[in-house]
């Protein structure tokens, strides 16, 4: 069986590299479950304002420069944010699934989430490998549902290292706005 895949030491994600586009410069972005923040410093150096959000004070410490940083278990704990809302919410490699509607809540009108995690299937490859840590299948999509509209969605198998993934990009359309187009990379 495989490790995790080590965050610290990996580029920004390829989903979130690809979709990153819907993300203007200025835009306030929350990392959820940061780590070392790949996402958090990309972001930042394409101009948003970005908060960290993680348990781990030592591993967002060194965030400080470039962005909010909130140290808080939000397994565990309250909700540290209040009712703020996002421009991009962004999760990855992370899923508890009791915080996703108040994720999918903090998307502002305009703004996009990012949501990419291990799915089931990746217990026979590796970890992690626990139903409460794994996506079943359509899970993002139901968790979206009649409150974000789906751009981008994908749930299988990756090489290198293996692994099972859901993914999700999904828009929270403006009701000023008629029927906006966002453009999918080529």
């Amino acid at each position: 069986m495989s490790a995790p895949i080590p965050h610290a030491s990996q580029a920004p994600s390829p989903w979130v590299q690809r979709y990153g586009h819907l993300v203007p410069a200025g835009a306030t972005v929350l990392d959820v479950a940061c780590g070392a923040g790949r996402h958090v410093r990309w972001f930042a150096a394409r101009g948003c304002r970005v908060t960290a959000l993680d348990r781990d004070a030592a591993a967002v410490a060194p965030l400080a420069d470039c962005a909010e940083v909130v140290v808080a278990d939000i397994e565990q704990g309250p909700w540290p944010l209040g009712e703020r809302r996002f421009d991009a919410v962004v999760v990855t490699n992370y899923l508890w699934r009791r915080l996703l509607p108040l994720l999918v809540e903090r998307v502002a009108p305009g703004g996009v989430l990012i949501y990419e995690t291990f799915a089931v299937g990746n217990e026979t490859v590796g970890r992690p490998s626990r139903p409460d840590f794994l996506l079943r299948p359509g899970e993002l999509l139901q968790a979206v549902q009649g409150r974000l509209r789906p751009v981008a969605y994908e749930d299988g198998f990756l090489d290198a290292p293996p692994r099972y993934v859901q993914r999700l990009v999904a828009v929270h359309e403006r009701a000023d706005v008629a029927a906006p187009r966002y453009r999918l990379p080529g």
